[in-house]
């Protein structure tokens, strides 16, 4: 057995995680099915029984799974990576169909707005795959991807404060027999909230960052491979905070979805429980928007028009380079 089965270190919980997430969204793992037990994942993966857990812990707080003790972990995909019932009308747009018709064509275009590159990643992936199969066979890829500024204090995600300030915030006051169950005032824990977001701010730079690099090391690959001749992939930053996600195929169709603001509980490196306020990118509800070339002035073609206007404007005078 490998000695990396007994780290149970970042890099490791990171691989780990990645290939479990894949396996989901290509439908390895089908939607209200089990997970295979966390011993035969330990072996197959060779890592420790805890790096195991922690994955599963993180991708329950994702919202890719359920684990019930005594039930094992049952598979939960978010609504829009689930392929379509024929027979029914679809109500909401799916990425992974979305990407598959840009990776169809011999020309991939792609412009993307969103908040950590976490949903864009694993179908990219999926398609490098299929690319690999001769299952498609573009001759360009373009992607240009807009993220927040690293350095921008974005309201999300947040620790939440005590219950106490939350009440006195909106003009409350306490409730009787309340104190007992309040969590610890920052007052009489200086920095221990100041700490907490600290953390939380450093899980989400760490999760960007290695969704970022998956992505681009997989597009590159493509062309070091000689898979894929021509491969141009921009990362740029801007001094915003997404309220929604935007991907666009230049001239043909977009994707949009705003990020619903939640509160949930975020597991931190050190297995800290955090309650705090969050968007959840991978279950945003997309809507489809289809440029109409015969009708410039459909609300499809406005759309288009007027989100790939907002995105070049973004892009050439607020976007810094990475």
């Amino acid at each position: 057995m490998s000695e990396e089965r007994g780290d149970g270190g970042g890099t490791e919980f990171a691989r780990v995680l990645e290939q479990l997430r894949s396996r989901i969204a290509d439908g390895t793992y089908a939607p209200d099915s089990h997970l295979p037990p966390q011993r035969e994942l330990a072996e197959e993966f060779e890592v420790s029984r805890d790096t195991v857990q922690r994955v599963i812990r993180e991708l329950n707080s994702e919202g890719w799974v359920k684990s019930r003790q005594g039930s094992g972990t049952r598979v939960v995909t978010p609504i829009h990576l689930r392929a379509p019932k024929k027979e029914e009308p679809r109500v909401r747009a799916a990425l992974g169909t979305f990407i598959a018709r840009a990776f169809a064509q011999k020309v991939v275009r792609l412009d993307v707005f969103t908040l950590t590159s976490e949903s864009l990643n694993a179908h990219i992936r999926l398609q490098a795959e299929r690319i690999r199969l001769g299952e498609v066979q573009p001759e360009r890829i373009e992607l240009r991807m807009l993220l927040p500024s690293r350095s921008l204090e974005l309201p999300y995600p947040r620790a939440k404060q005590p219950d106490e300030d939350v009440e006195r915030e909106q003009g409350q006051e306490p409730q009787p027999g309340h104190e007992q169950e309040r969590k610890p005032d920052p007052e009489q824990h200086p920095g221990q909230l100041d700490q907490l977001q600290e953390q939380l701010r450093e899980r989400f730079r760490s999760i960007t960052g290695r969704h970022t690099i998956s992505l681009r090391t997989a597009l590159r690959d493509l062309k070091t491979e000689g898979l894929v001749p021509e491969v141009l992939v921009d990362i740029r930053y801007v001094p915003l905070a997404p309220p929604f996600k935007l991907y666009l195929r230049p001239g043909v169709e977009a994707l949009f979805g705003p990020y619903e603001v939640l509160e949930r509980t975020i597991l931190l490196d050190d297995e800290t429980e955090v309650d705090a306020i969050d968007v959840l990118g991978l279950g945003s509800t997309l809507t489809r928007h289809v440029n109409d070339e015969g009708d410039p002035d459909s609300t499809g073609s406005v759309f288009m028009e007027s989100m790939q206007a907002w995105f070049d404007s973004c892009w050439n005078l607020l976007a810094e380079k990475s």
